[in-house]
């Protein structure tokens, strides 16, 4: 099968060709006319070549080879084909080289764009017909100069010779302005001058094709291109974007700067798609990179301070897209100063609003969110979700929310986790204020982003039982089903024993309506007139304490009481005892002494109130002691019990305006009492009562903490046996840092208390060593 063959148009007078056999066929006899044909392929190749002429031209130099082919003579030898195949090969050296002359005369005149043009076209024709002139001399290749080759000797294939001969008779003689004219034309490219990028490609890839491996011809080293062009390519690239950036940056905003060079890289980009060589694509783009953004890195640096505090999105973008190129070493200031800003606006956010936030847990928290979700919205679009980023921001939100202005108003670090649980109640709880169901939903997610940044979770999880066990014992949940939510969120924050206690909740509430119905059907709920029911709870599921106060019940309800506790006694033979918890308990009583009202008002009262109300059915005017003796009531309860009926004006004092309430002071039922609702709650919490119960929950965590050390610590020493100190309370804080983070003083108290306990003893002679007593 023969090679591609180009086809004259018309009539040409390489039709009148010759074919030559036999002994008549010599080199002088048959180089002429093959001469003609090869000066025509490479000085008139638009013409074409007919077929015919291809075919003798290819016959011919088959015969030449072929007449004196090895083995050919009587004596075996075959000198006479290697000699042919030689001369043949010499004769078309010596006449690539004198048409090398004749190309290199003309372009030692030519310059700039002229010398570009001049080269490609003489390029593109020359290896076009190079081709053609292969596909001719295809024996020669196949046969001797496959030989040569094997032998050792530096012969190339036909096509590749005419690179060999281009090369070191052309391009080494005018590659200096050659290369200059280039790097000339690309410049005029980046100053926005218009310019023939095929002209550029066609040079840039002869760079390329002239790349000859010397080892094996056949493939393409690059060195041409890379010696040639390429290393003076950077340098010149280097110098331009060196001098333009340094005026640049100097004359214009950083801003400005920075959309230049984003646009400068996109260029360079666009630049190795159209003509330069893809190898030459990431060490262009690395340097460029280098020249216009490491080098100023600092003054990028010093504007994103400013950028973040007046919110420039898009310029935020900018310095994260350049700043990453360069890698961590560009990024991590960035991310110390987004951590140091975060924590700053956030703590800002917080002390505007510091002394409502403190009474009011919906404020704090949706300040906190608000905080976080801007920020949150800036890390998406800005830094790409960079991880780096998105531990900056977790440690700024962990910083300012366990510590700002609200946490020293309280004076306790774990004022947040109090609030947040709080903020938790008001979102759970019965509440025409607030939103649907799905809505809430969102917010619990909201708060389980602000309570991953919580280091007391230990204080959140008591605050949040105690409040849910309220909401249970009240009937004041507004959904199973979002208490349910809130209780998964939080076992795949903390794990299964985190909410394991929560869980039990639920499972009495259902035991106990079972129980309640029970006694409904039996005869015991005959026994009293007064409709009651009672929650049966089990001790070790529910935070609950037992009342820090004697009370005598009401004898309308002890009839109540008796009959339930008659019922279970029964039930279960004994063996188990009720403890009444009254400061859960509360009730209605039906009023009839009020003026305003003839009907009457149903007052929704704890049970404490009731017993203290109900003493007004015997008397008009009772004083505060008189009330005490009656009720059993402590001071602090009955003074607690007494404000609240005072602030809902249910009872009047006097004298009025005390400070304080003694035991003289006396109190009446108002007769002017009024309400809009027929039905009203006078069950309020005092100030002085709430500050009170969240001090004792407050009490209630140090003490579980204390436990939790300790046993931490047994079990650090029973598995280590003896540890030093400092590795006791490194393993100690490590263990209990996902609960709350304990501090050094109260380790030290707890390991004091082990070794008063003998759980553990210190080494004699070693002052800062433990070891465990079995």
């Amino acid at each position: 099968v023969l090679p591609t063959k180009l086809y004259c148009r018309g009539g040409s007078n390489l039709d009148k060709t010759h074919l030559m056999l036999g002994r008549q066929l010599t080199l002088e006899k048959l180089w002429p006319e093959l001469e003609e044909g090869l000066t025509h392929l490479l000085t008139r190749l638009t013409e074409g070549l007919s077929n015919r002429a291809y075919m003798t031209y290819y016959t011919n130099v088959y015969n030449f080879c072929t007449n004196n082919r090895p083995g050919a003579n009587a004596r075996g030898k075959s000198s006479g084909g290697n000699f042919a195949g030689e001369k043949m090969y010499e004769k078309l050296r010596s006449f690539l080289q004198n048409y090398m002359v004749g190309v290199r005369e003309i372009a030692d005149h030519r310059v700039d764009d002229s010398l570009l043009n001049f080269y490609k076209v003489e390029w593109d024709r020359y290896t076009t017909a190079m081709k053609t002139v292969s596909n001719i001399f295809e024996y020669l290749n196949r046969h001797w100069i496959k030989r040569e080759s094997e032998d050792g000797k530096q012969v190339y294939d036909i096509y590749t010779l005419s690179l060999v001969i281009w090369r070191d008779e052309l391009f080494e003689r005018i590659k200096p302005k050659l290369t200059e004219a280039l790097l000339e034309c690309i410049e005029k490219e980046r100053d926005s001058e218009q310019i023939d990028t095929s002209l550029v490609s066609g040079v840039i890839n002869a760079y390329v094709s002239l790349g000859l491996n010397k080892d094996k011809p056949q493939e393409n080293t690059l060195m041409v291109y890379r010696t040639d062009f390429e290393d003076e390519f950077m340098h010149r690239t280097e110098i331009y974007y060196t001098q333009e950036s340094t005026s640049y940056i100097q004359n214009n905003s950083v801003s400005d700067y920075m959309k230049k060079v984003l646009q400068r890289l996109q260029e360079e980009e666009n630049r190795v798609q159209t003509y330069l060589h893809p190898d030459t694509g990431p060490s262009l783009i690395r340097r460029c990179e280098s020249i216009l953004v490491e080098k100023h890195k600092e003054t990028l640096w010093n504007e994103f301070q400013s950028l973040l505090q007046d919110d420039m999105l898009d310029d935020l973008i900018c310095m994260y897209t350049l700043l990453e190129k360069i890698g961590a070493e560009g990024l991590d200031p960035l991310k110390d100063m987004l951590e140091r800003h975060v924590q700053n606006m956030g703590g800002i956010a917080i002390q505007n609003d510091a002394e409502n936030a403190l009474d009011s847990p919906r404020t704090y928290v949706e300040i906190i969110l608000e905080v976080h979700g801007q920020f949150s919205d800036l890390l998406v679009n800005a830094f790409r979700n960079d991880p780096g980023f998105s531990a900056a921001l977790d440690k700024a939100c962990r910083r300012f929310i366990n510590d700002n202005a609200v946490t020293k108003l309280a004076r306790s670090s774990s004022k947040s986790p109090e609030l947040l649980a709080k903020y938790c109640d008001i979102l759970l709880k019965k509440s025409a204020q607030n939103p649907e169901e799905k809505e809430i939903l969102d917010v619990l997610d909201n708060i389980m982003t602000v309570f991953k940044y919580i280091e007391d979770k230990d204080v959140f999880q008591t605050f949040y039982s105690k409040m849910l066990a309220k909401r249970l014992i009240y009937g004041t949940s507004s959904s199973e089903y979002l208490e349910g939510q809130m209780i998964s969120k939080l076992k795949s924050n903390c794990g299964y024993e985190y909410t394991t206690k929560l869980g039990r909740m639920f499972n009495d509430m259902s035991l106990s309506r079972d129980i309640v119905a029970e006694f409904v059907d039996s005869p015991y709920a005959n026994a009293s007139s007064v409709d009651f029911q009672v929650l049966v709870l089990a001790t070790g599921s529910w935070p609950l304490q037992q009342p820090i106060t004697n009370f005598s019940i009401p004898e309308d309800l002890q009839q109540c009481q008796s009959a339930f506790m008659e019922f279970y006694q029964k039930k279960h033979d004994g063996s188990r005892t009720l403890n009444w918890l009254m400061q859960f308990s509360k009730g209605e009583l039906k009023t009839k002494y009020t003026k305003t009202n003839k009907s009457g008002y149903i007052f929704q009262c704890s049970t404490y109130q009731m017993g203290i109300l109900l003493l007004f059915n015997e008397e008009n005017i009772l004083n505060a002691e008189a009330i005490q003796q009656a009720t059993q009531l402590t001071d602090s309860v009955l003074r607690n019990t007494l404000l609240s009926l005072i602030k809902t004006r249910v009872l009047l004092m006097a004298p009025k305006n005390a400070r304080t309430i003694t035991k003289k002071h006396r109190f009446t039922l108002n007769p002017k009492f009024k309400n809009k609702r027929a039905k009203v709650l006078i069950n309020i919490p005092v100030r002085e009562a709430v500050n009170e119960q969240s001090k004792a929950i407050h009490d209630t965590v140090l003490e579980d903490r204390k436990l939790q050390i300790q046993a931490a610590t047994v079990r650090i020493m029973k598995a280590r046996r003896t540890l030093r100190h400092g590795v006791l309370m490194s393993e100690i804080i490590s263990q209990l840092q996902t609960r709350f983070t304990p501090k050094i003083s109260l380790i030290k108290k707890c390991i004091d208390i082990l070794i008063e306990k003998e759980y553990i003893e210190r080494v004699e002679g070693q002052k800062d060593q433990y070891a465990y007593v079995a």
